[in-house]
Parts: structure tokens; sequence; C-alpha cells
């Protein structure tokens, strides 16, 4: 009776225990799908009470047609057309000088005289020689035809030969006198040391008061400058297409530029002069020539400067700033392009190098279209914007220029 009691109540117990744990379950389920259905039913609610991105505001601007001439540049040398050594063709001390050094002279002009008195006494007694030679002449000439004209009774022959052979020798004699007297004058005119080009004169050698020789070298050089030659080299392959575009004569549609020593512009263009009649073995490259006038005197033989080659009809694009632009996988180049509902489409262009502050795009753009020049960053395909103005920099306008207080 007593065992009995005993088991009921530990069935009591145990089924207490399960009813507790099936009502927690229950209660952990009902709260779960109570919870899943509050949720539902506030899902709409939240979302629409989650607010919506505004549209990325843009700057934009139109892609313009301009001339796309990207200059190729070379490393190039002044030289003069002409240079020459002042050399004295005879010898004595220098009586003046007629010039300062550095003077620009002109071709004939009197450089150096020296002292001339020798040479005038030479040309002096060459003349004498010369009327003496000329007077025997004479009376050679006139005792000859006293023997043609006697009888030939009264003469030999051997006197009548001596009388023919007497005066050819005169004659030869006069001659012989004349071209003296011309040597001599020459070396009187060349007591003057003149300019044989103009240019511009070099350091002097010698002063008034020194003696000079040929032997001892040159007086000074003269320098040709105006006019001046700019050379620059070549390669093979460069060379053969530029016999090739003055085989088809479009070698004259390419203009000729320099950049000083300084970065300034030179402000004359150059012509054409010619070319080398040889490559270098060592470089491959062979000497183009060109002209180039040079009245203020900027360019210095022996200096070096930059060439800049481009042409005198460039082709032209579509281009835009290089702020618009920016790198797409596989190494292309993209823009976002404006379409008239707002939205961008992102798009592959051929962009050239950059001249003047834009890129010309031969493919993938057309005149007129709008692009996204800043604010990139932050929109993708398809996403709408707001048009508006960039901040003025260097990079959407190539002519902006900082004020004094800006940093």
């Amino acid at each position: 009776m007593a065992e009995n009691e005993e088991n009921k109540g530990a069935a009591s117990v145990i089924g207490s225990a399960i009813a507790t744990v099936v009502l927690a379950g229950a209660c952990v389920a009902g709260g779960w799908i109570g919870h899943e259905l509050w949720a539902k039913s506030h899902k709409g609610d939240a979302a629409a009470a989650k607010p919506q991105m505004p549209p990325a505001t843009v700057a934009v601007t139109n892609a313009e047609m301009r001339a796309y001439n990207l200059p190729e540049r070379f490393v190039a040398h002044a030289e003069p057309v002409q240079e020459v050594d002042l050399l004295p063709q005879v010898d004595g001390y220098i009586k003046e000088m007629l010039f300062k050094e550095g003077d620009l002279v002109k071709e004939g002009q009197t450089l150096y005289v020296l002292d001339d008195e020798r040479y005038q006494a030479v040309v002096n007694q060459r003349k004498a020689d010369l009327e003496a030679a000329e007077a025997e002449s004479r009376r050679a000439e006139r005792y000859f035809k006293r023997m043609q004209e006697a009888d030939e009774r009264g003469i030999t022959q051997l006197e009548r030969d001596n009388a023919e052979a007497g005066a050819e020798k005169a004659k030869a004699s006069v001659l012989q006198a004349k071209a003296n007297l011309i040597v001599a004058e020459y070396d009187l005119k060349k007591a003057k040391v003149v300019a044989p080009i103009s240019g511009q004169i070099g350091k002097s050698a010698a002063h008034v008061g020194d003696y000079v020789a040929p032997s001892k070298g040159a007086l000074a050089r003269i320098v040709q400058i105006d006019p001046i030659r700019v050379t620059f080299p070549l390669t093979d392959r460069a060379y053969i297409a530029w016999r090739e575009a003055q085989r088809k004569g479009a070698a004259t549609d390419y203009r000729m530029r320099l950049i000083l020593a300084d970065g300034s512009d030179y402000d004359q263009e150059g012509a054409w002069d010619f070319d080398d009649n040889q490559m270098s073995k060592e470089t491959a490259t062979i000497q183009m020539r060109l002209k180039f006038p040079n009245p203020e005197r900027l360019l210095i033989p022996n200096s070096y400067v930059t060439l800049l080659t481009d042409s005198k009809n460039p082709p032209r694009y579509p281009s835009v700033p290089q702020s618009a632009l920016f790198d797409l996988p596989g190494g292309n180049e993209g823009v976002y392009i404006v379409k008239d509902d707002g939205t961008v489409e992102l798009r592959a262009v051929e962009a050239l190098e950059m001249f003047e502050g834009w890129r010309a795009c031969p493919k993938g753009l057309a005149a007129g279209e709008t692009v996204v020049i800043a604010g990139t960053g932050k929109i993708g395909p398809g996403m709408k914007i707001v048009r508006g103005v960039a901040t003025p920099n260097e990079d959407t306008d190539p002519g902006f220029r900082p004020t004094l207080d800006e940093k």
C-alpha cells in the first residue's frame, strides 16, 4: 500500500516536469512565430520609412572638336652656316685695328692694316721695271723693223734673225715685268686684312704693334650667326618616313619651332636646309639641318635647344579634359556620358596623349556629348546625377592660374 503511494507520487512529479517542458517549448515556439508575424507585418512600413539616396551632384562639360597637334621633340644643336679664321697672307707689323672684338662685321670690311711701306716700295720698283721693259721692247721692235726694211745685200740673215729674237725677248720681258707688278700689288693689297664673310668677330689674337705672318696662325675668327643652322639626329626609320613625305610633297606641312635654354619659345620658324649624306654607324641616325633667322642673336653657335616639329594643318578630334578619363580593367580608358534622362553611361574610348590640357578621343566619343569631369568616384553606370560646375583648377581648365593667396 505504501509502495503504491510512493509510485503514484513519483509519476506525478515526472508528469509535472514533462508538462513544464512542453509548455516552455510551446511558449518559445509561439513567441518565435509571433515575432515572425510581427516582422512581416512591419517590413513594408520599415522599407517605406527608409530614406532614399539623392542623385549625386557631379561636374560636367561637353566634348569639343579641337585640333590635335602634339609635337615631336628633339635635342638640337645650333651651328653657324659659315665660319672662317682670319689668316694674314703677308707678314708685317699691325698698324691699325678697325673693329672692336665681338663686333658684327660686313663682308669686305677692312679689319687689320699692316705696315705697308715695304710693299709699296716693291710696287714702285716693279712699275719702274715694267716701264724699262716696255721701253726696251719698243727699241727692239724698231730695230727689227729696220732689219726687215733694209736691203738684203746690206745685212746678213743672221743679223735679221738676231733682231727678231731681240724683239721677241723684249716682249717677254714686258710680260715678266707685268707679272711681277701684279704680285707686288697683290702683296700691297693683302697688307689690309678684310672680312671674307659677314658675321660676328671674336677675340683678336694680335693687336697694334704685333708682328704677324701666315705661319703664326689666325688673327681672329668670324662666325656667321644670321641665319643660323640647327641640326638634330633622325633615326633611320624616321628618315625613311621623312623621305617618303618628301616624295609625296607633304614634307612642307611640318612646322619647325624651338624652345630656348631658358624654356622660352623662339619666335622664328625654321625651314629645311639639307640632310647629311651618310648615317652614323654608332647611333643609326642621320643629321638633319634646318635654317632659322637669328636677327636678335638668341641662337648661339654650339648651344643646345629643343626642336619641336608639328603639323601646319593638324587633324581635329572630339576632346575632353584630362579629368574626364579614368582607367578601366584591361588597360583601356573610359568616360561617363550623361544621357538625356539624367543617367550616366560608362563608355570605353580611345584617347591620345594629352595636348594643351585636353585628351583627343578619335574613337568612342562625339563632339557635343556631355561627360562627367568631376565626381566620377560617386557614381556608377545607370545612376542619376545632378549637373554641377567644377571648382576651377588646372585639371578642368588648362588656362587656370591660381591667385597669390591660394595655397
